[in-house]
């Protein structure tokens, strides 16, 4: 049962809420959790506060785990972005939104998962003896590990590109399954080790249960969006609508009417406590970006639409490649297909929901292009003639 509202929000401000809890408005605590200081302290400080950050293989500017802190902390650098979370036993890799990088303290609130998986008896690939090939490769990472599927015997079986090898369906039910942990990306490859080596000892347990796992990441799913609906917190660490059903009431979340949603929302008591303000982030998004990775969302929160065209052929995109939505004064006014050509950053296809884009578009831009190491910008498409000269001449000025 849905409890009455209590609280209603106007659609900016609902708008705001959700910016600044996802690090793009004010200055929200980006500090490690007791980590040290400095840039690595601060990745630590966002990863902690999203609560998850999603990999993908596409690497344009950079890879889509490197683009989310740079978007919330400017350009910070690359190497310090990795071992914020692969160095320390600080974070896990495991299915959240997707494949994710986690905090390792939510390592037991998976347990449900984990144990859903197991329930499960087998991933879509199926292992021909999964005794004797888990064995092996729990005995590897005993003897050698932490080890890539690589390492451990290849993760082909010489077929097609796709088919996996039986070392490699083995390790992945144990990663599913928690037997074994990924702690580490390594040259883009799952680095393998085991839990106890992986997870401090504190945390190393699956002793709660399915109820307490759920009520957990309920909770910090609404303490990460601010606001939303059911279906935007389910949404976060992909639960089942009726799995947040059953812990709502018991989330700390509080029921708000938010204005045009047309649906009941939660929001965390925290980010009511006091009005969002300070200064928006200007910067472009990856698409698989926590703020915009639920189109629905983005669309109900922003009025903007936005789509990955990375797997629509090339002769039916409309944006490009891979566009990235360019936020400015708390908005999504644009999206650029980004690209380098030696030290030249090209935009392959802009478009601006307003010429008075034309400035924070060149703004995100420079400092994009001086992140990867780039001295020049250069547009190539635009959505038309007059959009292109103005992100030109902008640029042209600074």
């Amino acid at each position: 049962m849905t409890l009455a509202a209590s609280v209603s929000l106007s659609a900016g401000e609902a708008r705001r809420i959700a910016l600044r809890a996802q690090g793009f408005l004010g200055a929200p605590d980006r500090r490690g959790g007791g980590t040290p200081g400095g840039a690595r302290g601060r990745v630590r400080g966002v990863l902690r506060h999203l609560g998850a950050v999603q990999l993908d293989t596409i690497s344009v500017l950079a890879r889509s785990h490197e683009l989310i802190p740079y978007a919330r902390l400017g350009a910070v650098g690359r190497p310090a972005v990795e071992s914020a979370y692969w160095s320390d036993r600080h974070a896990f890799e495991y299915w959240s939104h997707a494949a994710c990088i986690l905090p390792i303290e939510e390592w037991p609130h998976f347990a449900f998962r984990r144990r859903a998986r197991r329930a499960r008896g087998h991933r879509w690939h199926v292992l021909q003896d999964k005794e004797r090939s888990t064995r092996a490769v729990l005995d590897r990472l005993r003897a050698d590990g932490p080890l890539t599927s690589t390492e451990l015997g290849g993760a082909k079986n010489g077929g097609e590109w796709f088919e996996w090898s039986e070392t490699k369906i083995a390790v992945e039910w144990l990663l599913d399954t928690g037997e074994v942990v990924c702690a580490e990306r390594r040259g883009w490859k799952r680095v393998y080790d085991l839990p106890e080596r992986a997870v401090p000892d504190a945390l190393l347990h699956d002793d709660l249960d399915d109820r307490e796992c759920l009520r957990r990441l309920v909770a910090l799913a609404g303490r990460s969006l601010g606001v939303g609906t059911r279906a935007d917190i389910a949404d976060y660490h992909r639960l089942k609508g009726e799995q947040v059903d059953a812990v709502i009431a018991d989330s700390g979340l509080v029921p708000v009417e938010v204005e045009g949603w047309g649906k009941p929302a939660w929001a965390d008591p925290a980010a009511l406590a006091t009005v969002p303000r300070g200064r928006h982030r200007t910067t472009l998004l990856s698409p698989f970006d926590s703020l915009v990775w639920d189109r629905p969302r983005t669309e109900r929160i922003f009025d903007f639409t936005h789509r990955l065209e990375a797997y629509v052929p090339k002769p039916k995109r409309i944006h490009g490649y891979f566009a990235m939505p360019l936020l400015a004064d708390g908005r999504l006014q644009g999206r650029v297909d980004p690209a380098r050509e030696g030290t030249t950053l090209v935009a392959r296809q802009l478009s601006l929901t307003t010429l008075k884009a034309a400035r924070p578009m060149a703004e995100a831009l420079r400092e994009a292009a001086g992140w990867v190491g780039c001295d020049a910008v250069r547009v190539e498409r635009a959505g038309s003639a007059e959009q292109a000269a103005a992100v030109t001449a902008e640029l042209a000025a600074h």
